[in-house]
Order: C-alpha cells, then sequence, then structure tokens
C-alpha cells in the first residue's frame, strides 16, 4: 500500500473539491490510487445527492453574465437548503462555472448543462454538482437557465443586492452599447420590482383558457349593467388586465404615467422592442 502523504491529500482536494480528511480515508480505502479515490468520492457524493433529493431548497443564488458589446447574456440560478451554504466560496464558484457553461456552450436544457464539461477538471458538471452536494451535505440543484443572443440589439441584466432576484433582456435596437445598458438595466430592475411580476410579451403569449377565466369573472362581475354596457366595460377590464401581465404594457416603475414600451422608444429610439425577458426569484 502506498503511503498517503500530505501532497497526495492536496492534489486529491483540489481535483474532487471535498474535505481534506475525506480525501485522506478516500486514497486509504484506494491503497493510494488516485484515480479510484476520485471514483469512490463521486460515487460518495452520488449517494449523499440521492439520500437528500427530497431536501426543501428554498434558497440559493443567482448569477448572470454579459459579454462584450452586450449581445450575449446568460443567467443561472442554482438551489440549496440553507444560506450558509449559498453564501460559501465553493457555492458561488459552481454558480459562476454554470454561468460560463450557459453562456460559451448554449445548453438547450438543464440536462443538457450538467452534461457539459466543467473547465476547471474536466468532468461533466453534473459530477461536479454531485461531488459539492457530497462535500457540503445538502441537496444542490441548477433551478434555470436562460441564455439570449441578440446581434441587431442588446442584452441586459440586473442582480438585486440579496442575490436571489434578477432579470435578463434582450432588446432589438440601433442604440449603442452604453446608452441600452443603462436603459436595459433599468428594465431589468423594473421586471424584478413589478408586482404583479410580467409574464409575457404579447397579448396571444397568454394562454386563451386564462383570458376566458378572466372575460368570466369580468361578465359576472357586470351582470346587472345594461347589455350595450357590458361588453364595453370587459373589454375596459381586460385591457387593465393584460396591462398588469405583459411587460410592453406595464406602467413603468420609474414613472407610472407611461408604459414600458413608450419610455424603451423615447430612450433607446423608435422601433425598438424586447425580444425576450427572463424573471427569477429564489426563496419568498
Amino acid at each position: 500500500m502506498a503511503e498517503i502523504n500530505p501532497d497526495m491529500v492536496r492534489r486529491l482536494r483540489e481535483r474532487s473539491g471535498a474535505g481534506l480528511m475525506e480525501c485522506k480515508r478516500a486514497l486509504e480505502a484506494a491503497h493510494g490510487d488516485e484515480e479510484v479515490a476520485i471514483d469512490n468520492l463521486r460515487k460518495s457524493g452520488l449517494k449523499t445527492a440521492e439520500k437528500r433529493s427530497s431536501r426543501e431548497m428554498g434558497e440559493g443564488r443567482v448569477t448572470t453574465w454579459i459579454a462584450p458589446k452586450s449581445r450575449v447574456g446568460a443567467l443561472v440560478a442554482l438551489t440549496c437548503e440553507t444560506d450558509f451554504v449559498a453564501a460559501t466560496d465553493d457555492f458561488n464558484a459552481l454558480l459562476g462555472e454554470a454561468v460560463q457553461r450557459v453562456a460559451a456552450d448554449n445548453p438547450a436544457s438543464i440536462d443538457a448543462l450538467l452534461k457539459a464539461k466543467d473547465s476547471r477538471n474536466g468532468q461533466e458538471f453534473g459530477e461536479s454538482i454531485k461531488l459539492f452536494i457530497g462535500k457540503l451535505g445538502e441537496n444542490t440543484q441548477v433551478g434555470k437557465i436562460m441564455r439570449y443572443e441578440n446581434m441587431k440589439g442588446r442584452v441586459g441584466t440586473y442582480v438585486h443586492h440579496d442575490k436571489k432576484k434578477a432579470a435578463l433582456v434582450s432588446v432589438t435596437t440601433e442604440a449603442d452599447e452604453d446608452k441600452a445598458a443603462a436603459f436595459l438595466k433599468q428594465l431589468c430592475q423594473h421586471i424584478v420590482s413589478k408586482v404583479p411580476a410580467p409574464l409575457a410579451l404579447k397579448r396571444e403569449e397568454i394562454p386563451a383558457t386564462e383570458v376566458e377565466r378572466e372575460r368570466a369573472i369580468y361578465l359576472e362581475e357586470v351582470k346587472d349593467k345594461p347589455a350595450e354596457m357590458q361588453e364595453k366595460i370587459v373589454k375596459g377590464k381586460l385591457d387593465k388586465f393584460f396591462g398588469d401581465v405583459l411587460l410592453p404594457e406595464q406602467k413603468w416603475v420609474f414613472d407610472d404615467t407611461k408604459t414600458v414600451q413608450k419610455v424603451l422608444e423615447e430612450t433607446l429610439g423608435k422601433g425598438s422592442v424586447i425580444a425576450g425577458f427572463t424573471n427569477v426569484r429564489i426563496g419568498k
């Protein structure tokens, strides 16, 4: 059996992210074989992840990344069980790697992200999460990913100071990068803070069943009104409903005399439009 020396333990710790004593025990069990020790640590992490898979994850962090020239942006939300773990360097390193993988690899789904190669160690990113779970002992999962690319506009972001709320937005515009960045940050602040939160960009994106449910409620409210007035009143109420949930039609949080779309065009130029947005909130 090879003697387990501090250098072996250090190398294994750097590769795996596991604690010193865990690495020492893994090397001892593997009789000094580093590759076998890595496999054992991964298996241990997998068992821990499976055991804790039902734990509620009400904590975590959101991070975003914007490329130079603001043509590409990425967002990732990583969830865990306690704020203590979410504040650790290991957790935030995992989160930072995730957003880089989303930006660079453009995975089609969270499952695709988990199969992407972690640039720090060459293993699948999902394995890095399992090792993290084995080390910190908390269920940890990727809760949300998003990537926007807009070669005819700009991508912007805002992350709230608690790092639990964030927005990412893509706007098609001819405005220059600096001017667009300042406004897109404000637009993301609007998205994060607005109540009710925006749900879509266009009326046709709201499910017909949801619209009909609203209409039925409004018809019930005005059933005692004269028949010739009912449809007009219902239309007005539906317009208000759309104004509450559609981002371009919402009242601008910094000036409620104007809609988001009006301020967008006043600031970035006529014809500027929101191409996409994502709003993420972890916990309450």
